[in-house]
């Protein structure tokens, strides 16, 4: 794992400490650096973090807090309380 990795996992550690004390604007900044990061590194970001970000307001999103999980046919449901972007991911 190489330096950029290890920032991107660190910023998105900080957004997700930002959300739990509500200060969801810090928490958009962290999400933002994090993938400018990966963008200039041509590293991308981890899909795990990617499905834990909204992609149209950068807010972390965080079950109950932030965002609204429901289960469709097939599908994962999250919908971000901020904005309302909705993000759709298959499952087996």
């Amino acid at each position: 794992m190489g330096i950029p990795e290890e920032r991107i996992e660190r910023l998105f550690g900080l957004a997700r400490e930002a959300v739990v004390d509500d200060e969801y604007d810090r928490a958009r900044e962290y999400v933002r650096l994090a993938r400018r990061i990966a963008e200039r590194n041509r590293c991308g970001v981890p899909r795990e973090f990617e499905r834990k970000t909204c992609d149209d307001c950068d807010v972390y999103l965080r079950p109950g807090k932030t965002s609204r999980v429901r289960l469709g046919p097939g599908r994962v449901v999250v919908r971000c309380r901020e904005c309302g972007g909705t993000g759709r991911y298959p499952y087996r």
